[in-house]
C-alpha cells in the first residue's frame, strides 16, 4: 500500500468525500453520534479551484448540507498555527449565519457542526488534556455546564495522533481512526469490517490509481511543505530579530552608563560598547547632564 494516497491530504481527502456523499454521510454520523443520523447530505463546495491548491494558509474544507437544513464543515487539518481555532469558529459562525434571509424567523435556524480531524496534538497543558483525544464545544454556562443555549453551534474536535495512541473503544471512529492513521498498513486495515472504512480504502485506490489526481495530491502536498517552511523561517528571522534588538539594546545601556558615569570621550565609549560613533554622539544629547 505504499503507493497510496495520504487520506489527510486535505485535496484527497476533499475528493474522497465530495466525490461520495454515501461516504460523507457515514463519517458525519460516526463522528457526531450523539446526534440524530442523517441519511443524506448535498455537497455545498464540491470544486477545487487550481488557485487553492497551492495558496497560503487556504484549507481544503468539505461544506455540506443535510436534509433537515443542518450544516456541516468537515476538514482534516495537518497543520497548527496560533490562529486556525479562530478560524473555525469564523467560518462555523458564518455559516450559522447565512442560513437566514432578511426577516425570516429565527426558529428555522439550523445548526452549524464543525468536523474537525487534526493530525496533531491541540491540548497538552494537562494530564487529563493528554488523556482525551475526542472534544465537543458547545454553548454552555461556565459554572453549570448542564446548563446549555443548545447545539446549533457546534464544533468537533479530533486530535488524531492522541486518539490513536491511547486506543478508543471499539466502534466506527475507532476504526475511522485507524483509516487516518494506519491507511498504508495491509493487515491493520483488513482487520476493518465497519463497511464505510472499506469503501473509503475502495475510494483511495481508485483515487491513488488516477495519475491526474496523484499528480495534484503532490501540487497540494509541496504547497503545504513550503507555507510550513515559510511559517518556520519567519519565526527563526523573528528570534534572530528578537536577539539582535536585545543586543543593540545592551550596547546601548552600557554606552549610556559610560557616558553618564565617566569622563570618557565618544570615541572610547563606541569602542566598549561596540556601538558607531555617530550612535554615540546621539545617545550622549539623551543622557541627561
Amino acid at each position: 500500500m505504499s503507493q497510496l494516497l495520504d487520506p489527510t491530504n486535505d485535496y484527497v481527502f476533499k475528493r474522497l468525500l465530495s466525490e461520495a456523499p454515501d461516504l460523507l454521510v457515514a463519517l458525519i454520523n460516526d463522528l457526531r453520534p450523539d446526534l440524530p443520523n442523517i441519511a443524506s447530505v448535498e455537497v455545498l463546495n464540491p470544486n477545487i479551484e487550481p488557485s487553492e491548491l497551492t495558496g497560503k494558509y487556504i484549507i481544503l474544507d468539505v461544506l455540506a448540507r443535510d436534509g433537515e437544513g443542518h450544516c456541516y464543515n468537515v476538514e482534516v487539518q495537518v497543520r497548527r498555527y496560533g490562529a486556525w481555532h479562530k478560524r473555525g469558529l469564523f467560518y462555523l459562525a458564518r455559516t450559522l449565519g447565512n442560513q437566514l434571509n432578511a426577516g425570516e424567523d429565527y426558529q428555522h435556524l439550523r445548526a452549524s457542526v464543525g468536523l474537525h480531524l487534526l493530525d496533531f496534538d491541540l491540548f497538552t497543558h494537562s494530564e487529563a488534556e493528554r488523556q482525551q483525544a475526542v472534544w465537543r464545544f458547545e454553548m454552555r454556562d461556565e459554572t453549570q455546564p448542564k446548563v446549555t443555549l443548545g447545539n446549533v453551534l457546534q464544533m468537533n474536535l479530533i486530535e488524531l495522533r492522541k486518539a490513536d495512541t491511547l486506543g478508543l473503544p471499539p466502534g466506527p471512529l475507532s476504526d475511522w481512526i485507524t483509516f487516518f492513521k494506519h491507511w498504508r498498513e495491509t493487515l491493520t486495515m483488513a482487520k476493518i469490517t465497519h463497511e464505510p472504512v472499506q469503501q473509503a480504502m475502495n475510494r483511495l485506490k481508485e483515487l491513488s490509481a488516477d495519475e491526474e489526481a496523484r499528480r495534484l495530491a503532490f501540487v497540494r502536498e509541496r504547497a503545504l511543505r513550503d507555507e510550513v517552511s515559510l511559517l518556520n523561517e519567519a519565526k527563526r528571522e523573528g528570534r534572530e530579530e528578537g536577539l539582535e534588538q536585545g543586543r543593540l539594546q545592551a550596547k546601548q545601556e552600557t554606552a549610556r552608563n559610560l557616558i553618564a558615569r565617566t569622563e570618557m570621550d565618544d570615541q572610547m565609549i563606541s569602542q566598549i560598547s561596540g556601538l558607531a560613533l555617530e550612535e554615540v554622539v546621539s545617545l550622549r544629547h539623551e543622557v541627561p547632564h
